[in-house]
C-alpha cells in the first residue's frame, strides 16, 4: 500500500507536548489517502494551522521537517479530536468519486457478511437495496444512493463514522478506508521516516 503524500491538520502543538522528554513544535494530521494519523515536526519557523494541508511524502517537504510517528486515535488532542469529524467530512465530499467506487464495486467478506453491513446504520435490508440498485445501474452520487435506496442515512456521516471507527478500534479487523494498525507483536518502535 503506498504511503500518504498529502495530510490536513487538527492541531499545532507549538511548544510540543508537556509530557514530551524533548520539546519541539508538534503538528497532529490525519492523512487524505488512507487517514492515518500522524504526529509531524514542522520545520524550523514554521506555524502551521487546524485545516492546513500539508506535503508528507517522500520527495522534499516545505513545511514539515520530518513524521515523528503514526499515533492511535487515543494519542490525539482534544482539539485534534474535535477537529476530525469535520476534517474528515471534507475529505470525503473531495473523494466522492473514490467513495462512489466503492458503493459500486464492494463485496461480501464472508459467506453470510457483506462490506455494506460494517458501515454504521446499514443493516440486511440496506443492504440488499443498495446490491438491487447498483445491479440495474452503478451510483452517480452520494445524492443518487440517498435517493435509490429506502431509508438510507446520510452517505457521508455514514462514511465518516466508518473512518472512525476504523481509527477508534487498534483492533478492527475489517479495515474499508484506513490502514490497519501495525499487530502488537509488531511493537510500536517507529522510526522517524517509516513510510505510513
Amino acid at each position: 500500500m503506498k504511503a500518504e503524500e498529502y495530510g490536513i491538520v487538527l492541531d499545532f502543538l507549538s511548544k510540543g507536548k508537556s509530557s514530551s522528554f524533548k520539546a519541539e513544535p508538534l503538528a497532529q494530521l490525519v492523512g487524505e489517502e488512507y487517514f492515518t494519523l500522524l504526529e509531524v515536526v514542522p520545520k524550523e519557523g514554521v506555524s502551521l494551522k487546524a485545516g492546513d494541508r500539508v506535503y508528507v511524502g517522500k520527495d522534499e517537504r516545505d513545511k514539515v521537517e520530518y513524521i515523528k510517528k503514526r499515533i492511535t486515535y487515543r494519542e490525539l488532542t482534544s482539539n485534534s479530536v474535535s477537529e476530525l469529524p469535520k476534517v474528515l467530512e471534507g475529505m470525503v465530499l473531495r473523494q466522492e468519486k473514490k467513495f462512489i467506487e466503492f458503493f459500486n464495486t464492494c463485496g461480501a467478506i464472508t459467506i453470510k457478511r457483506h462490506r455494506f453491513e460494517l458501515l454504521p446504520g446499514l443493516g440486511k435490508k440496506h443492504m440488499l437495496n443498495l446490491i438491487k440498485e447498483r445491479e440495474q445501474q452503478n451510483f452517480e452520487s452520494f445524492q443518487d444512493i440517498e435517493k435509490r435506496v429506502h431509508l438510507m442515512p446520510n452517505v457521508v456521516q455514514t462514511i465518516v463514522k466508518r473512518i472512525m471507527h476504523e481509527q477508534e478500534d487498534e483492533e478492527e479487523k475489517h479495515h474499508l478506508f484506513t490502514k490497519p494498525y501495525p499487530r502488537r507483536d509488531e511493537g510500536r518502535g517507529f522510526h522517524r521516516e517509516r513510510r505510513f
